[in-house]
């Protein structure tokens, strides 16, 4: 199973209209291309963990790239996993302006920083255990 984890920044912030409308859309395209993931935002800023079949995958990804909506696109990690880790979900999401103290056990003021920042980069490992936090809160 091939992942792909990125962090980007909207050119202009999504409202809650806009961010409704891109899960419907990213939803059904995954579910026809066999594609699940998560997708954190905040503060304008996005993390996405995307798996499936690689080419698939990275076809995806390509759109993604190419969209003018967001700017400052980093992959953070990929590569191959046993099996699926969000599975459950062709796109989960979670709004972390909208979180309200509700975070899951482990959060840390790791995600205080801008979700493109250095620091995500510089530890990938760690975005994927904060990926994790958030699948398990379903």
């Amino acid at each position: 199973m091939f992942f792909l984890v990125y962090v980007s920044a909207a050119v202009t912030w999504f409202s809650d209209t806009e961010l409704r409308a891109l899960l419907v859309q990213a939803r059904v395209n995954n579910e026809r291309a066999g594609i699940t993931g998560m997708l954190l935002y905040k503060d304008g800023n996005f993390m996405q963990v995307l798996e499936g079949d690689e080419d698939s995958v990275r076809a995806l990804f390509a759109r993604i790239n190419a969209d003018r909506r967001h700017r400052g696109v980093v992959i953070i990690d990929s590569g191959q996993a046993p099996v699926r880790q969000f599975g459950a979900w062709s796109m989960a999401f979670f709004d972390l302006n909208a979180a309200n103290g509700d975070m899951p056990p482990g959060y840390s003021a790791f995600l205080d920083a801008p979700l493109t920042s250095a620091e995500f980069a510089s530890v990938p490992g760690r975005c994927g255990q904060m990926l994790q936090l958030f699948r398990q809160m379903d």
